[in-house]
């Protein structure tokens, strides 16, 4: 894996935005990591959830940790979509740009209902399996 994300699986927007990385996915580089998993802890000790849940977290294939946009551009990069996104990651642009993610993400339920009509999903998730999409699942 290229990268794995570790996302909100209770925002349906959040959901919809890791299905749409998942279509795009052609090699199967993007592992998806539900926050929410019982058993997340134990197989990632070096994600702090709490955190992870206030900022979108990513890890690369070497370790490195990538919060934020910074894991947004990096998953869009792998699927050669979305090239305006990399954009946001540009030293002009970025301050502004994370300071906008930071409140999205902490707004991100109410966005979320407001652009989608969903509100938090109750049932533990918005339409993604347990466990990890290939983008044969999507089709």
């Amino acid at each position: 894996m290229e990268l794995t994300i570790f996302y909100d699986s209770t925002c349906p927007l959040c959901a919809n935005e890791m299905r749409q990385l998942k279509r795009h996915d052609k090699h199967d580089e993007i592992h998806l990591e539900d926050l929410y998993s019982a058993d997340l802890h134990e197989r990632f000790p070096q994600i702090d959830i709490e955190k992870a849940n206030t900022i979108l977290h990513g890890l690369t294939k070497d370790g490195q940790l990538l919060l934020g946009l910074d894991v947004t551009a990096k998953a869009w990069g792998i699927t050669g979509k979305h090239f305006w996104v990399q954009w946001l990651r540009k030293p002009f642009i970025k301050p502004v740009a994370d300071q906008a993610y930071l409140f999205f993400a902490k707004n991100r339920y109410k966005i979320s209902y407001l652009l989608t009509g969903k509100q938090r999903c109750n049932n533990g998730q918005c339409g993604l399996p347990k466990n990890n999409l290939k983008p044969s699942d999507l089709k």
